[in-house]
């Protein structure tokens, strides 16, 4: 049986994390580290409902109950609210958000068009802004956190790609924008991750194994790296807020 939305059944309370994108990828592996802490999980995706049903099967195999499929359109406003009071109902409470859903490709100057403002700033801006706007007064009543998948490139734009470059630095604004709208019930952080995965698009290839040549560990990252940071940051740093730590082999160490 697929594990889509209901009501879980009422036992033991586990902590509650919502993560957005997180059927493949560095969303995945944040799931798998959060529900392998002892922490209940909510999968968020848009499309991939085949790889996010897969992964609550794997999961609820080792804790039944204990992860639930929400599908949503996170530039449609009212699927955002929608979402978060699903995610609130699934299990009665919760606690922790994070926010990784993300779509990046280049936009070169002159090419660039409306839709794809749309698409860059709202997935990468706009939908962690309602998102967490939403899942606030569960997340104040809950004492939670948020973490938002910010980029090393919000500091350092990558050339060719502006639009996703600026959409990312308005996310690191906002954690620390949230961090005081939001304090002191709630603790909002960041994690700017740098070269982890290579680009499922080919023609981003060169640039992934540019970042890497530029780190200072001279080394690909890991997707557990990013996973490890963002557990951290929600249970084990009580009195860090507003931060965005980049986990980047020191790639912003370097010219």
């Amino acid at each position: 049986m697929t594990p889509d939305l209901a009501t879980a059944d009422t036992g033991p309370r586990h902590e509650v994390a919502l993560i957005t994108g997180a059927a493949r990828r560095i969303g995945a592996e944040i799931a798998r580290t959060l529900h392998q802490a002892g922490i209940n999980v909510l999968l968020h995706y848009r499309g991939s409902r085949e790889a996010a049903a897969s992964l609550a099967l794997e999961l609820n195999d080792r804790r039944p109950d204990s992860a639930f499929l929400l599908q949503a359109d996170l530039l449609d406003e009212a699927a955002v609210a929608k979402l978060a009071e699903r995610a609130v109902a699934t299990f009665g409470h919760l606690n922790y958000l994070v926010n990784n859903a993300s779509t990046f490709y280049p936009t070169p100057v002159g090419q660039i068009k409306g839709a794809d403002w749309d698409d860059l700033m709202g997935s990468n801006l706009k939908a962690p802004l309602f998102l967490t706007q939403a899942c606030a007064p569960a997340l104040r009543e809950a004492g939670g956190a948020v973490v938002n998948i910010v980029d090393i490139h919000a500091l350092r734009p990558l050339k060719g790609y502006p639009l996703y470059s600026a959409a990312k630095a308005g996310l690191w604004a906002l954690t620390q924008a949230f961090a005081r709208e939001l304090g002191p019930e709630v603790r909002v952080n960041g994690v700017a991750p740098g070269a982890i995965l290579l680009p499922e698009d080919a023609a981003n290839v060169g640039t992934h194994e540019a970042m890497v040549e530029r780190t200072a560990l001279k080394r690909e990252g890991r997707p557990d790296d990013i996973a490890r940071t963002v557990l951290f940051l929600l249970q084990d740093a009580p009195y860090i807020t507003g931060q965005v730590l980049p986990v980047d082999g020191g790639r912003s160490a370097s010219q």
